[in-house]
């Protein structure tokens, strides 16, 4: 189906008043409301209720019931517009998506959410409870000293903050510590469905201190459909403390600082250290370049990390491969930062894939090329096993004789676990040192060695393609 305009997209409708069938035609005007133009030619006044709209849409009849007219200036003959009254239809869905969702639609599930505490713990309730109280103490304290403070000079209020992030901030830290270490004793022997269970009720009970948070409000928002975008990288990799108050700040700075997030900002440390060390081991023909796939590769914050003088522009020739363009996008204004720093052009090409092309297409080499050195340093924890096994199998076929590849996957072990599930809906999976090794399966000459960085929640598969005899 040919893509329209919202403004160009005009549908044949119906309206009843009173039994009385009033032909007219509706176009696109916000999502909850559709222009119209009646084709009587009757002027109705404003606020003129009707007993329903059907319009006709993809050659179907679709009822939305109830609605009420307000006159605005006539534009092509549309006198107004029309707003639902009863279900709230969002008129977008109906005329792209061809779905006809109400904005009430959430509220079928309210029975279901309601009884969902039924299954919750009692301990958990009460660790809650307990806990929200403590929350909206210390936030009315932080509040309270921010309007003390707020009709300084910028300068001054930014140092009276720091201050007070400095030392009460770091007392509630503390506190928000050990509540985390209570809340990890306490699930400790939780189910997946237990965790799922109390996690979703935990969550609604901390949501207002939740949305304080920039990156914890995203991650648990979603807005590209997963928790790990680029955006949210962006924030764990600048370690800037965000919020516009001084409790929104501190509950930005715990989740950035925690070991899952410094394990983060390690591995791009580690992958650029170890492209410097495997580039001089794989002999080059003269002015060729070292191939390098970076497989779900979000900023790229590492090219940061690489590329220092523009020598090292000469080297590489970069593919970054991401499903987001969004991610894509924000990869190729680095790369631009990059150039325009060192004075020097990066030679990199941006492909928008996804796992799917990894999984269906058998000769992947022919579709993408061949490369010294693969590397994804988050995509596997995303990963199912046997999605994992056949990624990680397709992507080695990629590599050149006495290639290079390494892939990042979240140990079991890692103390933020719990913390990143309960109060960030990030949920990975986790793998033990074997559990990583055993997804190649189906390359026994292949050089294979698992490594940590620093922190110890991270381990990175380490791969070598023998070279042909």
């Amino acid at each position: 189906m040919t893509r329209m305009s919202k403004t160009e997209h005009i549908a044949p409708a119906v309206l009843v008043k009173a039994k009385r069938k009033i032909p007219a035609e509706v176009k696109y005007s916000t999502r909850f409301s559709v222009r119209v133009k009646f084709m009587d030619g009757t002027l109705y006044p404003n606020n003129t209720r009707f007993d329903n709209l059907t319009v006709t849409l993809h050659n179907k009849d679709v009822k939305l019931g109830p609605c009420r007219f307000t006159t605005e200036p006539h534009i092509d003959g549309f006198a107004g517009r029309l707003v639902f009254t009863d279900q709230v239809y969002d008129y977008h869905e109906l005329l792209y998506g061809q779905k006809k969702w109400a904005l009430q639609n959430s509220f079928l599930n309210l029975p279901f959410i309601l009884d969902h505490k039924k299954q919750i713990h009692q301990q958990f309730m009460d660790y809650t409870s307990d806990l929200t109280y403590d929350l909206s103490v210390y936030k009315n304290m932080f509040d309270s000293l921010d309007e003390e403070y707020q009709d300084e000079p910028p300068d001054v209020r930014a140092a009276i903050q720091q201050a007070i992030i400095d030392t009460e901030g770091a007392t509630f830290l503390t506190y928000f510590e050990e509540r985390l270490q209570e809340l990890g004793r306490l699930v400790a022997d939780f189910s997946s469905e237990e965790h799922e269970r109390h996690g979703f009720y935990f969550r609604r009970q901390v949501w207002s201190y939740i949305m304080t948070s920039a990156i914890m409000r995203r991650t648990n928002l979603k807005p590209r459909g997963y928790s790990g975008d680029s955006e949210m990288m962006r924030m764990i990799y600048q370690k800037e403390v965000l919020g516009d108050t001084t409790f929104s700040k501190i509950m930005h700075k715990h989740p950035i600082e925690c070991p899952a997030a410094q394990a983060v900002r390690n591995r791009r440390i580690l992958i650029a250290q170890t492209l410097e060390t495997t580039r001089p081991a794989n002999p080059l023909s003269q002015n060729e370049r070292f191939k390098v796939l970076s497989v779900a590769c979000g900023p790229s914050f590492e090219l940061h990390d690489l590329l220092k003088s523009p020598k090292d522009c000469e080297l590489y020739d970069f593919t970054l491969l991401d499903q987001d363009a969004s991610a894509l996008l924000e990869a190729a204004t680095l790369v631009d930062e990059v150039e325009k720093k060192l004075d020097a052009k990066v030679k990199v090409d941006y492909l928008q894939d996804s796992v799917r092309t990894m999984l269906t297409t058998r000769q992947l080499a022919s579709k993408w090329g061949d490369f010294h050195f693969v590397y994804s340093m988050g995509l596997f924890d995303y990963l199912t096993p046997p999605v994992a096994r056949a990624v990680l199998t397709n992507l080695y076929q990629l590599l050149k004789p006495g290639g290079y590849m390494i892939v990042g996957n979240f140990h079991v072990s890692n103390p933020s676990r719990v913390y990143m599930e309960y109060w960030n809906d990030w949920v990975l999976y986790y793998r033990t040192e074997e559990e990583l090794q055993h997804l190649l399966q189906k390359a026994p000459q292949a050089d294979q060695v698992v490594v940590f960085e620093d922190t110890g929640c991270q381990m990175f598969l380490r791969i070598q393609k023998p070279r042909d005899p």
